[in-house]
């Protein structure tokens, strides 16, 4: 029940139904807002479990190349290896807008594998390893990409959807309770007005 209790008046009863039909525009968009951001979540996910795979492929070849790399060097050559100078990936972030939900796209060129330096006798394994481990960076950037997007996303949701359901189960029965209290109270002055009126003329 409402806490608001208005004066049973005819001007009130009109401004509380501007008031529900406003209220049941902003249910209708919350709702429509649902239905777009799930599927928008829905396609999210369809591109993360493609790239996912992606990645796990890479990451299996990787785990490969690694093995034949130890099998080749030993860990303790592997171990001194020359590690790959710092990478310009060339990778950017593309924002996106999703009714009022920023996402980002992660674009750009592959990373470009790197060579050992010249001063050391380079080894067919190592360097098969080296770009294994170099191709998952782009492939791990943009999952990450993909799992923030799906986070905002989701968060955004959750925040619709509890504004739907109070406005569906709260906001909009209790003033429907409040309209049908109103009516029968300017329901029960009418007649009140047609007694006094009759026993006026008598």
């Amino acid at each position: 029940m409402s806490e608001r209790v208005p004066i049973p008046t005819q001007s009130a009863f009109l401004e509380l139904k501007d008031e529900r039909a406003s209220m049941q525009e902003g249910y209708r968009f919350l709702d429509e807002k649902r239905l777009i951001l799930a599927a928008e979540i829905l396609a999210e996910l369809g591109r993360y479990e493609q790239e996912l795979a992606l990645f796990g492929d890479a990451y299996r070849e990787a785990g490969n190349a690694l093995e034949a790399a130890v099998a080749r060097q030993g860990l303790e050559g592997l171990s001194v290896y020359p590690p790959t100078p710092a990478m310009e990936t060339g990778l950017e972030l593309t924002p996106r807008r999703v009714l009022g939900v920023i996402l980002y796209d992660l674009l750009g060129p592959q990373t470009q594998p790197r060579e050992a330096p010249a001063s050391v006798a380079a080894s067919p394994e190592a360097e098969a390893c080296r770009r294994a481990f170099q191709a998952l960076i782009p492939l791990a950037a943009r999952l990450g990409a993909m799992v923030g997007n799906l986070q905002r996303l989701r968060a955004d949701y959750a925040r619709t959807a509890r504004r739907a359901r109070a406005l569906e189960d709260v906001l909009l029965p209790e003033i429907d309770e409040t309209l049908r209290g109103i009516e029968a109270a300017l329901e029960e002055l009418e007649r009140e007005e047609v007694a006094r009126a009759r026993q006026v003329h008598a």
